[in-house]
């Protein structure tokens, strides 16, 4: 299955509605209102920028934004598995009909030779050529054509339907050659891991009937249509689930079909692209470990009132476990320390301690509680650090540490580095 879909993968594309969306702001109430919105935005901006390249036309963009409606109100046909790639394989037979067979533009595409070797193919006939010899033959000529110099393009689409049947066929040139081994190839692939199990060969017929029904759809883009039609499915299917999985975010359409248009069209006066990303995943972060957060700043405060233990202006705490008499150390300088790193509930996330290894680092690399903690020591010391998470890694999740969290490590300043 997937060589099939690496072969075919040159361009599938998919059903133009004619409806006109508009870029514009939208009113966010909330941030619920927000992720809904980021999340269709910075979506739409990927696909412009992944799928948009040569066409990001209003048809185009109608087009992908008519499937998402499709797929999240319902009216998508179920396909089999054998149908669904079918469909995909007669979109991406016809995009050919623009870039050439197998996107190569110096080869012409003819439907009809392709098709009937690919319907040879599936059922096992080798009558011209076997399978093995067909890849061979289209890699070869492939590599061939694309060290070759010469830039003449192919001539216009010889365009056809699937048939139903095996059928000898002539092999009068160069372009019936290459057409015809493409298509067995792939067929042979289709037969391997789509149609394995079809002993009656009613799923080839429903193969076949995908395929040309593909052949007539009249569109932009096949591939964006598909896209969209899942897309739009996923998003429904999300509502009893939760956005993106998560069962605090709701799941509002209007504000996600909306972000897509604005994305795929560049309106960015209230998301662009990053701002979108980071909004999502820190409002996502904060969902799922916001009580990690309220525990961590619950500890500090607790803590802060025993004994021994001091607190800077910035919030960050320490004790002093032992005092050392050497240098201390300036923003700027290279350290090296040993440390021992825990969670308030001790899990223990890094240590040089338990690898028997310090390490040396510059101090304007390190998180911001470092920076400033290390810079209270003099050489020889070892404190224990509280790092507020707003001083470590924020919203970010590192490595087994968890956003929000806050952290506790035990120093040793073993040395100013020069």
């Amino acid at each position: 299955m997937k060589k099939t879909i690496y072969l075919f993968a040159a361009a599938l594309v998919m059903v133009s509605c004619g409806s006109s969306y508009k870029a514009q702001d939208v009113v966010l109430n909330d941030v619920q209102d927000s992720v809904n919105y980021a999340l269709g935005y910075v979506n739409g901006a990927m696909l412009k920028m992944q799928q948009l390249q040569q066409d990001s036309s209003d048809a185009a963009i109608a087009e992908f934004i008519d499937a998402l409606q499709r797929g999240y109100d319902g009216k998508v046909e179920e396909l089999s598995e054998a149908a669904s790639v079918g469909k995909n394989i007669g979109m991406a037979v016809k995009s050919f009909e623009k870039s050439g067979l197998a996107e190569n533009k110096k080869w012409q595409l003819n439907e009809r030779v392709l098709l009937q070797g690919m319907v040879n193919g599936m059922n096992g006939d080798t009558a011209v050529m076997n399978s093995d010899a067909a890849k061979e033959y289209f890699q070869s000529q492939y590599q061939a054509s694309m060290m070759a110099n010469d830039s003449v393009e192919a001539g216009k689409a010889i365009k056809g339907k699937c048939p139903d049947k095996v059928k000898a066929v002539a092999l009068k040139d160069f372009t019936d050659s290459i057409n015809y081994a493409f298509g067995l190839m792939n067929g042979s692939e289709i037969k391997m891991y789509v149609l394995a199990s079809d002993s009656t060969g009613e799923e080839q017929k429903e193969f076949v009937r995908q395929v040309n029904k593909a052949l007539k759809m009249n569109v932009i883009n096949l591939q964006m249509v598909n896209m969209g039609e899942q897309i739009g499915k996923t998003i429904k299917e999300q509502e009893s689930t939760g956005l993106v999985g998560e069962p605090k975010l709701e799941t509002r359409f209007p504000l996600i079909k909306q972000g897509f248009i604005n994305g795929m069209k560049g309106h960015d006066t209230q998301f662009d692209q990053q701002t979108a990303g980071e909004f999502i995943q820190t409002t996502i972060n904060f969902l799922k470990y916001g009580d990690t957060k309220g525990e961590g700043e619950r500890f500090l405060e607790a803590n802060k009132l025993k004994e021994g233990v001091q607190v800077t202006e910035s919030g960050l705490q320490y004790e002093v476990l032992t005092m050392g008499k050497g240098k201390k150390p300036e923003a700027t300088d290279r350290v090296k320390v040993h440390y021992h790193g825990t969670l308030i509930d001790g899990t223990v996330f890094d240590s040089s301690v338990d690898r028997g290894e310090p390490t040396s680092f510059g101090l304007n690399q390190v998180i911001s509680g470092w920076t400033e903690g290390l810079q209270l020591m003099p050489v020889g010391s070892k404190f224990r650090f509280y790092i507020p998470q707003e001083l470590g890694y924020g919203s970010r999740a590192t490595g087994n540490i968890p956003p929000y969290s806050t952290l506790i490590f035990d120093v040793e300043l073993l040395e100013i580095e020069k």
